[in-house]
């Protein structure tokens, strides 16, 4: 009985270890078939049904005028992205023509990468650009634009015979490929798409291979063109910024060009987040949660003050138009800056003709492009919209100048505050060189005896010949650096120059020669003298503020996603860094109180006294102004044939306890005077008044102290 028992035993166990053999040979069959027969096929079905992964675009930084309002900030819209799907070639291609041809009629944009336009071929960069980008697609260098569209043409089999559907195709073909779209990772192809064409998508999935819907951070300028060109632009990334910052972008990603945007770039973008979104094998979404949270970029407070900008574009613009309609002269554009005298923070900076950052997210149009761009087609373009003139745009001031030829007598021993000179109209320096004053030019005589004083309030040119053959341009060169001229101030944006000041060593570098009488072109502001309307307001300023030297600033603060505020510190070692700034080596002064009270009194003396060159601006002003006009000579005619004189207008307020300078250059402007009506009405903005009754009051611009 027990024997029976233990054969039964034998066998179930033998029969067991048969179950099991046969199920392991199965499972190794299975095994085999999964990992090496279709392994590939059942990775890319695992990764299409199982998840998908999509960025989480962070929210860029805000840039806020001083007050928090806010100048450049983020709304959310709607993306279309696209992943790699399970389908042919041809059906992709057609796939992606719908895409575009349905964005396209609802007036939406797609990415468009591509640096080939068709009709007529050619390249959309620049030719050493081309040669690269040839090297990078293994093109040979010597293909021509229609060669190279040709080669894409057949590298994408693209069949289309409408040369414009082929280039759409092309455009979305190269632009994914560049961001490496696959399965599991999207690529973004449009974004902010109306609701028109989310619609459309939406209702017509099936017909759309691999897209999907998401929410995505959008760039907008809530005040359109107000403050362009400190703010400056964001655009899509490109190749070439791409590359070495593969870690934080991406090929999607949009990027600061210029202005603040550009400057500030580090700190404005944000960290971008991850979602997961898991799919069944048919693609739908069957769950989606988030992996690795955004972080929203810091937000940038400026010292601007959002009025006062916006104030001051609108009276240089009307004032721009105003002359070119009036005086039939080709006016080309302007600038103004308002600053405060104490601390050296710009409270509005405005270039005239501007732009809407708006029109560049997340990219141009061709149109729009060449509209701003375009010299030959566009005479908005030739006056150069993107030059911020205020800080890039250094030129002679004119008369402007004079309150330095003052100072530098004054501090030399050269003149005293109470010595006259007598103003005979022609200034007798040389047998070949005899300048003459601007009155005697208009009037055939001189102004007589003038003190420093009263040759500031009437602009003798005769004057200022004299106090700078007596002071030399090594003195005049010095404290005109020490004012804080023909050097960068620092301020916190792209692309500002230095300009020049007058010099034997100037004229050298210029390949030009210094003759004797350059002393006293220089001492009125003309010759080689060339400052930016940025560095006029720091000079103006520090004449109001006792001579203190005062740190250019447009940035108030700039504060990270937890509400700290980044150290001044931190921001001077970025910034030293980012604008290449150079320690400031030139000689600081100490200006003797008695010799500016004698400048000062002489610019209230401007725009209060009888025969000042801007008291029929200023003599119904409910306060009191320190100001200079000027009108600067460049000896060139504008397409009317007439002379272009460069109008200036530098001033402070209040003249007893200023507040502010303000600085307008008009180019081509003709008369100071003309620039000092502009500056009337953002001084008036700025202390409450009303601009309109004080414009009503105002009589008459004179005609005849065109240089002055």
């Amino acid at each position: 009985m027990g024997h029976q028992s233990n054969n039964q035993t034998k066998i179930r166990y033998n029969i067991l270890s048969a179950v099991v053999y046969i199920i392991g040979i199965v499972l190794l069959l299975q095994l085999f078939n999964l990992q090496i027969v279709n392994g590939e096929a059942y990775r890319e079905e695992s990764n299409t049904r199982l998840t998908r992964e999509t960025t989480l675009k962070a929210a860029r930084g805000n840039i806020l005028d001083q007050s928090g309002n806010k100048l450049a900030t983020t709304t959310t819209g709607t993306s279309l992205e696209l992943y790699k799907s399970k389908v042919d070639t041809q059906t992709l291609n057609q796939t992606l023509l719908k895409i575009a041809q349905v964005l396209e009629q609802n007036g939406d944009t797609y990415i468009d990468n591509l640096p080939i336009q068709v009709e007529p071929y050619q390249f959309t960069i620049s030719e050493e650009e081309a040669k690269t980008w040839k090297q990078e697609n293994e093109i040979d260098e010597n293909k021509t634009a229609e060669e190279c569209f040709a080669i894409l043409k057949e590298k994408y089999e693209i069949t289309n015979e409408n040369i414009q559907e082929a280039r759409k195709i092309m455009t979305l073909r190269y632009s994914i490929n560049q961001a490496g779209y696959s399965s599991t990772k999207a690529v973004e192809i449009a974004s902010n798409i109306s609701e028109q064409s989310l619609a459309q998508f939406s209702e017509q999935s099936a017909e759309f291979a691999g897209i999907n819907l998401g929410i995505t951070p959008i760039r907008t300028y809530p005040s359109g063109s107000l403050a362009s060109h400190i703010l400056g632009y964001v655009s899509r990334i490109s190749s070439d910024e791409l590359k070495g910052n593969e870690d934080r972008y991406n090929a999607n990603d949009i990027i600061g060009k210029t202005g603040i945007e550009y400057i500030f770039e580090p700190y404005l973008k944000g960290t971008d987040g991850v979602k997961q979104i898991d799919m069944d094998v048919n693609g739908t979404v069957t769950g989606e949660y988030v992996s690795k949270e955004a972080v929203a970029g810091c937000d940038i407070a400026l010292t601007i003050d959002a009025n006062l900008q916006q104030v001051t574009e609108n009276a240089l613009k009307t004032s721009i138009q105003s002359i070119a309609q009036e005086d039939n002269v080709s006016v080309t554009g302007g600038s103004a800056v308002v600053m405060n005298v104490k601390t050296g923070e710009v409270l509005a900076l405005a270039s005239y003709p501007d732009f809407d950052p708006n029109d560049f997210t997340p990219s141009i149009s061709t149109e729009k492009w060449n509209y701003y761009t375009s010299e030959e087609t566009s005479e908005y373009a030739r006056n150069h919209p993107f030059v911020n003139r205020a800080i890039s745009s250094p030129s002679s001031p004119g008369s402007t100048y004079k309150m330095v030829t003052a100072i530098a007598g004054l501090e030399t021993g050269a003149i005293t505050t109470t010595e006259r000179i007598n103003d005979v109209g022609i200034y007798r320096f040389s047998s070949d060189y005899n300048p003459k004053c601007w009155i005697y030019q208009s009037y055939g005589r001189g102004h007589g005896y003038l003190n420093v004083t009263g040759a500031i309030v009437h602009s003798c040119n005769y004057f200022f010949y004299e106090v700078g053959n007596r002071v030399g341009i090594e003195n005049l060169a010095k404290y005109t650096r020490a004012l804080g001229l023909g050097k960068k101030t620092g301020i916190e944006l792209l692309g500002e120059r230095a300009g020049y000041v007058a010099s034997p060593e100037t004229s050298k570098s210029l390949g030009q020669t210094w003759n004797g009488g350059d002393i006293l072109s220089a001492a009125i502001g003309q010759g080689n003298n060339s400052f930016t309307p940025i560095q006029m307001a720091k000079y103006t300023s520090m004449l109001a503020n006792g001579g203190q030297d005062i740190d250019v600033t447009i940035i108030k603060s700039v504060i990270d996603a937890d509400g700290n505020e980044v150290s001044k510190e931190e921001l001077e070692s970025f910034l030293k860094e980012r604008l290449g700034i150079e320690e400031d080596t030139s000689e600081k002064i100490t200006f003797n109180q008695t010799n500016l009270n004698a400048v000062l009194e002489g610019m209230k003396g401007v725009t209060t006294e009888a025969g000042g060159t801007a008291n029929s601006i200023f003599r119904s002003f409910n306060i009191e102004v320190g100001g200079k006009t000027g009108s600067a000579q460049t000896g060139q005619v504008d397409s009317n044939g007439k002379k272009i004189t460069n109008a200036w207008f530098v001033g402070f307020a209040p003249f007893e306890n200023p507040e502010i300078a303000i600085v307008v250059m008009i180019e081509n402007g003709q008369s100071g005077s003309n620039a000092a009506v502009t500056a009337r009405d953002i001084i008036a903005e700025y202390f409450g008044m009303n601009a309109n009754k004080v414009t009503e009051d105002m009589t008459a611009i004179p005609s005849v102290q065109t240089n002055n």
